[in-house]
């Protein structure tokens, strides 16, 4: 009989969490699992939609504002990951590297505590559907045991995902996923996209670069700032 592996240990660790779990639940009990498995901080999983991430779940308030910082600014570690497809590790924000990579980003983690983030882009070679990202208090690299255990987790998050993305019981495929149901609040964000292109004469790119940039001077996130255009409590004046 074979000996088990680390990898081995750590699937068994996840098969564990998720038994019996709903689908809906499953991406934020791999969060959790994700930070008792590995020496971080906090997990978050985000999604891949159109020009900006889509916050899915966090293992903590603190992780799920960090997701919606990188959403709010269109930049960061989980950004770039998502991006390119590739894994991203900034192993110290604080450090000439990964603080000018993602400058703004940087000082706002480094306010909240955060020193690393490790973001693992998810889905298959051709298409990345979103990233696990993970979060570190101490600045440091991940070793290959603990790399090993972070990309297993991030294949279980996928197959979460693709399971989120079967719909519901009688219901269609583009209309009634699980996975729709718990993003709708997301949605507003592309409502207030299109009323900002209506009101400027702008593309889809330019009105998202506006709602970011009114969200950021007003210290605001980019959610927040769209409830208030489609609620018809803030507008965007072309001249």
């Amino acid at each position: 009989m074979r000996a088990v592996s680390d990898r081995d240990l750590v699937a068994q660790v996840l098969a564990e969490e998720v038994r019996g779990a709903d689908p809906a639940e499953t991406p934020g009990r791999l969060c959790h699992a994700a930070v008792r498995l590995l020496p971080v901080t906090g997990a978050s999983v985000s999604l891949c939609a159109e020009g900006m991430p889509v916050p899915l779940s966090a293992s903590s308030p603190r992780v799920e504002y960090l997701m919606e910082v990188q959403a709010t600014l269109g930049d960061g570690p989980c950004l770039t990951a998502a991006a390119t497809g590739a894994p991203v590790f900034a192993w110290d924000l604080q450090a000439d590297r990964d603080a000018l990579r993602w400058p703004v980003f940087a000082q706002q983690a480094a306010a909240a505590g955060i020193r690393a983030v490790y973001a693992l882009p998810l889905g298959h070679r051709a298409v990345c559907v979103g990233t696990l990202d993970l979060y570190r208090e101490a600045p440091g690299t991940l070793d290959v045991t603990d790399l090993d255990a972070a990309r297993t987790v991030a294949d279980e998050m996928t197959r979460a995902l693709m399971a989120l993305t079967r719909p519901a019981q009688g219901g269609r495929r583009d209309e009634d996923t699980r996975l729709h149901a718990l993003i709708a609040h997301h949605d507003e964000v592309y409502q207030a996209i299109g009323m900002v292109m209506a009101q400027l004469g702008v593309a889809a790119d330019e009105a998202l670069a506006r709602l970011r940039a009114r969200a950021f001077a007003q210290d605001r996130t980019v959610m927040d700032m769209a409830h208030e255009v489609v609620g018809l409590r803030r507008g965007f004046d072309a001249g």
